[in-house]
């Protein structure tokens, strides 16, 4: 291990979804990586110049010419360091799901040689990587943690479609299991971080780091969602008190809304598990957790109070909820709490419409058992829902999303893609 250098790297990207993919092109384009996933149908895509997250182009693909893609673990024989970037979503029961994670490590495992490097960049609970992925590695593998093999941990920071914020313009946190991997794997991210990065004292340090990153968020905007209920109930327009108090140089510009995606809505999670298993309840993570949750409900409910007030039947009415993504402009459909204002519709007796023209019609019927339609019926909707603010329905405008609905549909604006006047409710 001493004796490694960057120059000694044969590296390898274990998973090529929305983070490993972009962070494989980006090494591809300075040096030989083999680009593991277990998904034949997504390295065929990849090969032909293509990927469907949309976070790289056919042209940064092409550039990428040190990249080869495989589906065979023999092909990973012959790296020495394995970046792991596989998902870790929540179960049902909101608890954190390490499966992909655990058969990475496994499959990594039967290729793991005497001084080789296992990073990785999946978002998890401090403690995880050495107390949940090392032990896996040393059994699938036979091999003495820190003394035959090492580990680094260098969380993600992938903003699902920001294609200004991409992995070489992110500042990237780096650790390593001893002080001189801590040194290597910081000097390979920096062959293509541009922004440099910030190497942590631990691999806890960095694994703590990643997770309150997205708690905070989620806090921050538990309290915008709270204020707007609470704006609502006193007739108030939210948007129009956030721009008062945005004036003012330090207030934080956070939005109502949905929480969903693989970040926001999924890494408190994390944390809290961790904290409760040793012995901590917590009480404000958890707090914010519930109300961003119940968001989707929430909507809903106003949603039927206002068609009620227009005499609206509600059971058996037309709705139609735009977007179905966890967010803008991108494709993304990993835990997307547009699903809860279907859902709830559906419970309340609603024919519910989805359209967006971002999602895969097949990845949203496997994921979640919804059917998107490919337009929506002009005059057919007693109630919309703007819940995502894809440019398309932004470049749509109000009178031609109007004209989706009956004479005296409920149009909800969700994401403030209109102007105050222009809809009947927004958060």
């Amino acid at each position: 291990m001493s004796n490694m250098n960057t120059a000694g790297i044969k590296l390898s990207i274990v998973g090529l979804g929305y983070v490993g993919l972009p962070l494989a092109v980006e090494f591809g384009r300075k040096r030989s990586v083999v680009g593991f996933d277990i998904n034949q149908r997504r390295i065929d895509e990849l090969k032909a110049g293509n990927d469907f997250t949309l976070e790289t182009t056919p042209e940064e693909l092409a550039a990428a010419g040190g990249l080869f893609y495989t589906t065979n673990i023999e092909d990973l024989r012959a790296c020495n360091c394995y970046i792991v970037t596989v998902p870790t979503p929540i179960d049902e029961h909101k608890r954190p799901d390490l499966t992909p994670l655990i058969r990475a490590s496994e499959t990594v495992g039967r290729i793991l040689k005497k001084g080789d490097i296992v990073i990785y960049e999946s978002t998890v609970y401090p403690g995880c990587t050495e107390e949940d992925c090392v032990p896996v590695l040393e059994k699938s593998s036979g091999l003495k943690f820190n003394q035959d093999f090492y580990c680094g941990y260098s969380p993600e920071r992938i903003n699902p479609g920001d294609k200004e914020h991409r992995v070489t313009t992110i500042m990237k946190v780096t650790s390593g299991s001893t002080p001189e991997v801590r040194d290597l794997v910081d000097a390979l991210y920096n062959e293509i971080v541009t922004v440099g990065t910030h190497k942590a004292e631990s691999i806890k340090v960095a694994e703590a780091a990643k997770v309150i990153e997205n708690t905070q968020r989620d806090l921050n905007i538990a309290l915008i969602n709270e204020l707007a209920i609470i704006f609502n109930k006193m007739g108030i327009d939210t948007e129009a008190v956030l721009k008062a108090a945005g004036s003012k140089w330090n207030f934080l510009p956070f939005r109502p809304g949905l929480v969903g995606g693989h970040c926001i809505g999924v890494d408190p999670y994390y944390l809290t598990h961790k904290a409760q298993s040793i012995g901590y309840h917590p009480e404000i993570i958890l707090a914010g957790r519930r109300l961003n949750d119940n968001m989707g409900a929430y909507v809903v409910a106003q949603l039927v109070k206002a068609m009620t007030k227009k005499r609206i039947q509600v059971e058996g009415a037309k709705v139609l909820v735009m977007g179905l993504t966890f967010k803008e402009n991108c494709p993304d459909l990993r835990n997307t709490r547009v699903v809860d204002i279907v859902a709830e519709l559906k419970d309340y007796n609603c024919e519910v419409d989805v359209y967006d023209p971002w999602v895969s019609a097949e990845e949203a019927e496997h994921e979640y058992n919804i059917t998107p339609v490919a337009a929506p019926k002009a005059g057919a909707y007693d109630g919309i829902i703007l819940a995502v603010a894809h440019r398309q329905f932004k470049e749509m405008g109000a009178a031609t999303i109007r004209e989706l609905g009956k004479s005296n549909a409920v149009l909800y604006d969700l994401k403030y893609v209109l102007s105050s006047d222009a809809s009947d409710l927004r958060l």
